[in-house]
């Protein structure tokens, strides 16, 4: 420890001239990690828990079947959008780090205030909340579990995730990875079983599959709304740019096979469910999966449930995993505390990023979670307010900053199209059927204003800041991130310049 204590300020080896010593993030997310991340991430409860709740709003096969590959495709294009800017600017950070170059500090500040406050650990939450669902339910076999022992079940998850992503980045990506694995294998089964029963003529309920189909545009938005968050995880790996190997190389690939792979295998997962349950069955199911495990696998029908506590659980790690890095990337870049840009000295990981991720997703489970999941919606509302700005400003940096290096330049229709798309599902839900949780949202955005006028604008440093911090520091065993990646406002732009210079 009396090492640590040297070194509690500085992160400079003896000898300047290696880089062998410098306490750092590594890159060690390859093409198959890369694809975990995202394909897992994405994967999550949606799929096997809410195809209900987007067939309530499209009231119809046909439409239904439609909105998922519809949110397949705008998560395909916007991934295209956020390539070209992943690889232009090659750092950890995702939208906030786009955003801050194209429209200043304060645009930058709020989407990872907005991100780390709420956005990531909420995701993080209801994923576990999910996860404690179907792996308590067992010990409780005729009777609903206690919401109590669910919590507590959901916190733990929680804690344990948070606690591998602290300890080993290898072992968080192959945890991933295993998770991802296993959440596929239900997927084959489920399309499998499926496509058997529509062999044997169960096509019934693809008569007349448009019949009585949804024309109302906020019952559309908020179709999208629930397929969206299914998909949710699509610009994970911006999120991690900086620890991607090759990003010239894997960055596309990931995105070119990832995301239509998931887009396919929902469709198919989909038509499965309509093979087996009528549209009112399928409304009528709390767990669409597990009705359909019940009905197709008989008595292996209990490895159903068994399979989305993996697929919860893996997508959580995923969640914690990149969203931690915008944390990092904030405080590195000032727009946070410091401390959060601190990487441990043993296991050169974000632990201080990582923990406050994990402790206000921990708090975000105490609420009741009826209520928790409906202000959810509204959040997600408040994410695609960003989308729309990231989309937005492949334009801008196109103009701001023509002689960047792209590896990969979108075809500019596209950010066109999904800034549109974006600009329908943020103010359609609004037009058509006004809700005062919308403008909750959007007071929610803006009072992080209250911490970036004094704390970032003015660079107020509290007290209390300084003896918190080394206590922090020698408690995580942290140091900070090398002081030429440690950034103050001024010297992005000029760190930049410097990267793209020929």
């Amino acid at each position: 420890m009396a090492e640590f204590r040297q070194r509690r300020f500085s992160n400079k080896s003896d000898n300047d001239d290696s880089n062998s010593e410098r306490v750092e993030l590594k890159k060690e997310v390859g093409l198959i990690g890369g694809l975990s991340l995202v394909v897992g991430t994405m994967i999550g409860s949606g799929i096997f828990l809410s195809p209900a709740g987007i067939l309530r709003e499209a009231q119809s096969v046909g439409a239904s079947l439609c909105i998922w590959a519809g949110c397949g495709l705008l998560a395909t294009l916007g991934a295209l959008c956020y390539l070209e800017l992943g690889l232009m600017i090659q750092k950890s950070g995702g939208a906030y780090i786009y955003l801050r170059e194209a429209y200043g500090n304060v645009i930058g500040y709020l989407v990872v205030w907005t991100t780390v406050v709420v956005t990531g650990p909420s995701a993080s939450a209801i994923l576990a909340v999910g996860f404690a669902e179907y792996a308590t339910t067992p010990f409780y076999p005729h009777c609903t579990p206690p919401a109590t022992v669910q919590k507590c079940a959901a916190a733990f998850s929680i804690l344990i995730i948070v606690s591998i992503n602290c300890f080993s980045v290898k072992l968080a990506n192959a945890i991933q990875i295993f998770f991802t694995a296993a959440k596929l294998l239900i997927i084959a089964a489920i399309i499998v079983g499926g496509f058997v029963m529509l062999g044997q003529g169960k096509t019934e309920n693809f008569n007349n599959a448009f019949e009585g189909s949804a024309t109302s545009f906020s019952a559309i938005a908020v179709a999208f709304y629930s397929g969206l968050w299914s998909y949710d995880g699509w610009n994970q790996l911006n999120s991690v740019t900086a620890e991607v190997k090759n990003p010239v190389k894997n960055f596309p690939l990931v995105v070119m096979i990832g995301i239509p792979l998931v887009t396919v295998l929902y469709i198919l997962v989909n038509i499965a469910y309509f093979t087996v349950m009528t549209p009112a069955e399928m409304m009528q199911s709390n767990a669409v999966a597990v009705t359909f495990g019940d009905r197709v696998f008989g008595p292996a029908s209990f490895l159903v449930p068994i399979f989305v506590v993996f697929s919860t659980f893996g997508s959580a790690n995923g969640t914690v995993f990149s969203t931690g890095r915008v944390g990092y990337a904030a405080g590195k870049n000032g727009h946070m505390v410091r401390l959060l840009s601190y990487v441990s000295v043993t296991r050169l990981t974000p632990a201080p990023a990582l923990t406050l991720q994990g402790t206000i997703a921990v708090i975000m489970i105490i609420p009741n979670t009826s209520t928790f999941s409906s202000l959810i919606d509204y959040f997600t509302f408040a994410t695609w307010i960003f989308h729309g700005f990231t989309f937005l400003s492949v334009l801008v940096l196109r103009y701001q900053k023509p002689n960047w290096k792209r590896p990969y330049r979108v075809f500019l229709p596209i950010p066109v199209i999904c800034f549109l798309a974006s600009l329908y599902l943020i103010v359609a839900p609004i037009l058509e059927d006004p809700a005062i949780e919308y403008l909750y949202a959007a007071i929610f955005i803006l009072a992080g204003l209250t911490f970036y006028i004094p704390f970032v604008h003015f660079k107020i440093v509290p007290t209390f800041m300084g003896p918190l911090t080394i206590y922090l520091q020698e408690l995580l065993e942290v140091v900070p991130p090398p002081e030429d990646e440690l950034m103050l406002d001024g010297e992005v732009e000029e760190e930049l310049e410097k990267s793209h210079a020929f």
